[in-house]
């Protein structure tokens, strides 16, 4: 273990908050820790865990097949992401104190979104592994966080080529 484990916040509406977890990622494996990984609202298998789930010490946990925009989902479909996403949350605090780090990608969107409450989330914040380095990301962080969090990282977008609606690139945007 690393000691008294930190909790890191990445957010914003700035591109790079996925891709600064994947160097995390491979710098706490490059040192001998273990990664668990895992993105909210992203298919099964987004461009960067292709190659993270093949490095020693780095467990992904796949997301489902599909995901539809959270805003084109009719209420049953969003009962169902909340049970989806609940379930993979539990089954994730089960499973962490194997870990030397956490990575929940999106969890600050499943926050604002109402999918994982506030109080759960700091429930297991407030009894994680001594060690456990825990990040998290998303658009948003919640004043709790803030006061909270160790290590928060603000990225902001200045200029993308989505805001022209230019398609997205496979290996640069995903």
């Amino acid at each position: 273990m690393i000691g008294t484990g930190k909790i890191h916040v990445l957010y914003g509406n700035g591109k790079g908050k996925s891709t600064s977890l994947a160097g995390m990622t491979l710098r706490a494996a490059s040192h001998g820790l273990k990664v668990l990984y895992y993105q909210f609202f992203e298919e099964k298998s987004p461009g960067e865990r292709l190659i993270l789930d093949q490095i020693k010490g780095v467990t992904c946990l796949p997301g489902p097949e599909k995901v539809k925009k959270y805003q084109l989902l009719n209420s049953d479909e969003k009962k169902e992401w909340k049970r989806y996403y609940l379930k993979a949350f539990d089954e994730i605090v089960k499973f962490c104190p194997n870990f030397d780090m956490l990575i929940l990608d999106n969890m600050l969107d499943a926050l604002a979104l109402g999918i994982i409450s506030e109080e759960k989330l700091f429930t297991f914040l407030d009894r994680k592994p001594r060690g456990l380095e825990v990040i998290l990301t998303g658009k948003d962080i919640t004043a709790r966080l803030e006061e909270t969090a160790d290590y928060i990282t603000y990225l902001e977008k200045v200029k993308h080529p989505a805001d022209e609606h230019k398609i997205s690139r496979e290996g640069i945007e995903y």
